[in-house]
């Protein structure tokens, strides 16, 4: 039997310092290390560069799925060469937001983070595609991981 590896965050796309731990959301988490300011890159989401073919399989030969749209024509699949930023779990009160800048993936901090807090974004879960429930433990949840 294959030995499981821990996940892990790659320092060489990480701007602070991040650990992966357990999380009360889902399964494992990032959490922060150190405070990190408002409006700063935090990490970048990385991984093979497949197209949407490819992402159609790949989303429904695996148990987790780390597939994070690109554009158009290609996704990232994080759990092929991920930085450690496809383990960030979502939340519909994130402390975190995606921007995509020259075909990069990037986590951006929407406010101070403080150190072992765990980071989140919002998924955005398209509301035509299966219903995801949502366990974020928000105030304001909206119940679905979907866009209602």
């Amino acid at each position: 039997m294959a030995e499981r590896i821990r996940p892990y965050i790659d320092p060489n796309h990480a701007v602070f310092r991040l650990r992966v731990a357990k999380s009360g959301i889902h399964r494992w988490g990032v959490f922060a290390e150190e405070r990190i300011p408002a409006r700063r890159k935090v990490i970048e989401y990385t991984g093979e560069r497949i197209s949407r073919i490819e992402t159609k399989r790949r989303s429904t030969s695996r148990e987790y799925v780390y597939l994070f749209t690109l554009n158009s024509y290609w996704c990232i699949d994080g759990a092929v060469g991920g930085s450690g930023a496809e383990l960030i779990n979502h939340s519909c009160d994130p402390n975190l937001y995606s921007c995509i800048i020259k075909d990069h993936i990037l986590y951006m901090s929407k406010r101070v983070i403080e150190p072992g807090e765990e980071l989140t974004v919002d998924y955005h879960f398209a509301k035509d595609i299966e219903t995801y429930i949502c366990r974020c433990g928000a105030p304001r949840c909206r119940g679905t991981i979907n866009v209602k």
